[in-house]
């Protein structure tokens, strides 16, 4: 084996509880420019029950070949059973590079994955290219929090494997009628084990509506200034059909856990509507959001950054004008 012998760029679509997540259109996108590159076919690979249903979109979106691997064994999520999975099919059909979403799922699978197939992995990317000397993955991603963006190459084994971030690419357009090549992968019980055992799926606050679909957010900063603040923002975010988030400091501070951050250290978000409260707009928030299409912003210092960008601007505390929208949303 030679790193020659390794052909095509794979993505993983992740899909759960007979959902296609978005993430995987994005991958595709992201995909068919490093295919292009290279002259070889973009691959999209669906793991867990009753996956199948999702090949022709996944066609329609670009995928050339769909590979599958769809068995009731797989129907609840487990890393080390998808991530051996997932090293198998690498060892059958040798991809040369690997894309997977730096979703709380993917993020998990990715570095599982990497390790059983014994190479590397560059984590939450928000850009990937072709070296067009080498043919070299080059994927790029925030570090020392945000305040610098590091290249990553994997020189030496392949597939080269990359988490990217999701929102930071568009949606593959739709090719209606658009087909490809569908190649199926048993699964083996004997092989593909774990000493995990799934015991049962409860959903939490705010996971009905994921932060990367929510089209409308009200997110919270330091200016919240406590854990029982972000009750007041549910009530908005529940009352307008969004979803919550959060700047970097909530987080740190334990007021809300992590998966709600927006930011290079968080999530990217492209929502319709964007209600920052007590947010002052670092450079490493803004670029979690700057992608909204319409910016509100509450907060007390009128020469907030967040002020500046914002498409309406509102000075004052979060606790009177807060409970003011609530009012006039009844």
């Amino acid at each position: 084996m030679t790193m020659k012998d390794f052909k095509n760029v794979w993505i993983f679509a992740e899909a759960q509880r007979g959902k296609l997540s978005p993430t995987a259109f994005e991958l595709l996108t992201a995909g068919r420019k490093l295919a292009d590159e290279l002259g070889e076919k973009l691959c999209a690979v669906l793991v867990g029950y009753r996956v199948e249903q999702f090949a022709k979109e996944l066609f329609e979106r670009g995928a050339d070949i769909v590979y599958i691997c769809d068995d009731a064994a797989l129907e609840n999520y487990l890393d080390d059973v998808y991530a051996k999975v997932l090293a198998d099919m690498v060892a059958a059909y040798k991809p040369n590079k690997f894309l997977l979403p730096a979703t709380n799922l993917g993020r998990s699978l990715s570095a599982k994955t990497a390790v059983f197939v014994g190479t590397g992995l560059t984590a939450d990317a928000t850009e990937v290219l072709i070296n067009k000397e080498d043919g070299q993955l080059h994927a790029t991603r925030p570090t020392f929090g945000g305040n610098l963006m590091a290249t990553i190459t994997c020189a030496h084994t392949r597939p080269e494997m990359c988490s990217l971030r999701p929102m930071s690419y568009e949606k593959a357009p739709l090719q209606a009628g658009r087909t490809g090549e569908t190649v199926h992968f048993a699964f083996d019980p004997a092989k593909h084990t774990t000493l995990a055992k799934f015991m049962e799926f409860i959903k939490s606050r705010g996971d009905g509506l994921d932060l990367s679909e929510a089209e409308i957010i009200v997110a919270g900063g330091r200016g919240v200034g406590k854990a029982e603040g972000f009750e007041l923002l549910h009530k908005l975010a529940d009352r307008l059909g969004g979803a919550v988030a959060a700047s970097r400091a909530p987080v740190d501070s334990g007021w809300i856990d992590y998966r709600y951050q927006i930011g290079l250290t968080g999530r990217t978000v492209k929502p319709k509507l964007y209600i920052a409260c007590g947010i002052s707009g670092q450079i490493q928030h803004m670029a979690g959001m700057s992608g909204s299409d319409v910016i509100v912003a509450v907060n007390k210092d009128p020469e907030a950054p967040i002020m500046k960008v914002a498409n309406y601007a509102i000075e004052g505390d979060l606790y009177d004008v807060v409970p003011a929208m609530l009012e006039a949303l009844k």
